[in-house]
């Protein structure tokens, strides 16, 4: 029989995260980490939304952009550009780019400056 664990610490440290995101099929890794170029975020409808967040973030207003139609890399180099613009920061989660702060107006004028279709999503 085996012997049940007594501490958080016997059962090797990470016990539950909700950050992972998707996994590539081929190589198991998570996307932003694939090494075999098969992991693909999912084709949209080639719209980008741009929409103001609050809900489950502990009241902090965060802007997020979504279904932005390029690969991977170019996704990363995009959110850093859109980040160095708004002058705050973010981050690049499951293929959704989150800018810190209340930044819709602007993110819309630089996406659509930049040649994306572009709808304002929400409220």
């Amino acid at each position: 029989m085996a012997k049940k664990a007594s501490s958080f610490a016997s059962l090797g440290g990470l016990v539950y995260s909700t950050d992972s995101g998707r996994h590539c099929p081929d190589c198991g890794k998570p996307v932003a980490e694939c090494v075999c170029g098969q992991a693909v975020l999912p084709a949209g409808d080639g719209v980008a939304r741009v929409r103001r967040e609050s809900k489950g973030r502990g009241g902090k207003t965060v802007t997020t952009v979504t279904g932005v139609p390029l690969p991977l890399d170019d996704l990363k180099a995009l959110a850093t550009e859109l980040k160095r613009r708004c002058g705050t920061g973010g981050a690049l989660k499951d293929g959704v780019i989150e800018i810190q702060g209340d930044h819709v107006e602007l993110l819309l004028g630089e996406l659509t400056r930049r040649g994306f279709k572009v709808k304002k999503s929400g409220g």
